[in-house]
């Protein structure tokens, strides 16, 4: 695994403005960054991250199955008990996802360690899934990357198949085929995402609208209704359960025949509880970081070591804070997060290649590895404007 310098495209301007990638720079910093990019040999993409996530990936299943039997243990995850009911039935009724990431430490040669499952609403997906390989497809053809050069990148076609997989769901059950796609309004990120998303929907012939969250009313039945009074029966939303659990409209989650992309099971993977979890079951596995409830202070002593305070619900690297072994507590970056309570994870920072410390999304499609993206940043935490590196796969 390396990290190398090549020189950008002389038209990357125009190709952004071509291809709608309107976030390719943001609050006047470059969040796309095609300066380096990342090496890797195909032994290391399939032994030490296609594997590893498809084996937690089950791992984190069986969490799920746990957790949705025990009282205790939603409350451990902060889920409002009024949601309980909407949950355990989404997981019993088997209700399928679309796709999710998990965050890895990895430095070419230790097995990578696993930092949080993104499992509700993961970001950074057209540039993973379209814009770099579009990047590798155009340095090819410039002759500044070898011919033989590959990317770990399946995550368009495999979403383009589930898309369709999904479509054929619905109708089996006779359910809408009419797909909604949400997000909130002045997030050009996540308009972003969704779009891509809409794009593959559209590739695969599933019929799709587009409405904010803020846009999405409700009539006189409770039922969720677009701009134009028409029902919502499925829903892509771009918008963390944990929001919608405690929101006003929380209350009618669950009474109204709507299926959900993420379905509501994934609540208790895309929680920082998940961690403490994941290593009470599965103890010692080479993939996972030491975790802790904060009521476990016994264990993390007996354990030893500097641990990472994360916050159950805390999203883009938000409210981290690192404690020292005599208990001192350094902030490592801020948020308004934390009131949900914390969980504890062992520190293990992320690997440097020069001054940039750099962390792998290994994306899933449904249950199936399908790619990784790469983001980097000076500091030890990824927040939002990390930069995003593309790579490739050559031996």
């Amino acid at each position: 695994m390396f990290r190398r310098n090549i020189d950008e495209r002389p038209d990357l301007a125009a190709r952004a403005e071509e291809f709608g990638f309107h976030f390719a720079s943001m609050y006047g910093e470059k969040y796309w960054d095609e300066s380096a990019f990342y090496q890797f040999s195909l032994r290391q993409i399939e032994d030490h991250l296609e594997d590893p996530t498809e084996e937690l990936h089950q791992m984190c299943l069986e969490v799920v199955k746990k957790v949705v039997r025990d009282d205790d243990l939603m409350r451990r995850f902060k889920i409002p008990e009024s949601q309980w009911d909407l949950i355990r039935s989404s997981w019993q009724n088997r209700e399928p996802s679309l796709y999710s990431r998990f965050d890895f430490a990895y430095d070419g040669k230790n097995p990578a360690k696993l930092y949080e499952n993104n499992a509700d609403t993961p970001t950074s997906l057209y540039e993973t899934g379209f814009w770099q390989w579009l990047w590798l497809s155009d340095q090819v053809d410039r002759g500044e990357l070898s011919r033989r050069a590959d990317q770990y990148n399946s995550v368009q076609d495999k979403l383009i198949l589930r898309f369709k997989e999904l479509a054929a769901h619905q109708r089996h059950r006779g359910k809408s085929e009419l797909l909604y796609f949400a997000c909130c309004k002045d997030t050009v990120e996540d308009r972003g995402t969704v779009q891509y998303l809409q794009d593959c929907a559209a590739e695969a012939g599933v019929k799709n609208r587009f409405v904010y969250v803020e846009d999405i009313g409700v009539d006189e039945e409770g039922q969720f209704i677009d701009l134009e009074d028409q029902p919502i029966r499925w829903m892509f939303k771009l918008y963390p359960w944990e929001f919608m659990f405690v929101e006003a409209f929380g209350e009618l989650l669950g009474q109204h025949d709507i299926c959900y992309l993420e379905p509501p099971w994934k609540a208790i993977l895309s929680n920082k509880a998940l961690l403490p979890m994941l290593w009470r079951m599965f103890p010692d596995h080479p993939n996972l970081l030491p975790a802790f409830f904060d009521d476990e202070t016994d264990k993390m002593k007996a354990h030893g070591g500097r641990f990472i305070k994360k916050p159950i619900f805390s999203r883009e690297g938000a409210n981290v804070s690192l404690i020292a072994e005599d208990g001192e507590e350094l902030t490592l970056s801020e948020g308004s997060y934390g009131e949900e309570g914390f969980i504890y994870q062992l520190a293990h920072f992320p690997s440097k290649f020069g001054e940039n410390y750099t962390i792998i999304g290994s994306w899933l499609v449904n249950d199936q590895p399908a790619g990784i993206s790469m983001r980097e940043d000076s500091g030890p935490v990824t927040q939002d404007m990390s930069r995003f590196i593309p790579h490739i796969i050559l031996d």
